[in-house]
């Protein structure tokens, strides 16, 4: 799972859409964004760090709605332009 996030193609305001899915059942629990460094965050704590565009700032799933998503696995698309997160989320 380690790789380098500066490898990556976000787009011009610098996001890459990110699904998150559970690692357990396969569901699709969301599709957010993320910058560089909410990939870095979340590949070094392992809690899911977005990027909010309404608010311009980092959201750290599960801070305020009890949904808590732990990084089991990210992989990358083969134009490295989306990631797909694998969670365990509690909540």
């Amino acid at each position: 799972m380690r790789f380098d996030p500066a490898t990556l193609r976000y787009d011009d305001k610098g996001l890459i859409p990110a699904i998150a899915q559970d690692e357990e059942s396969g569901e699709v629990l969301m599709m957010a964004w993320m910058t560089r460094e909410a990939l870095e965050q979340t590949l070094t704590t392992k809690r899911v760090t977005y990027w909010s565009r309404s608010r311009q700032s980092f959201w750290i799933k599960g801070e305020t709605s009890g949904h808590i998503q732990e990084l089991v696995d990210l992989r990358i698309d083969c134009d490295r332009d989306c990631v797909l997160l694998l969670v365990r989320q509690t909540g």
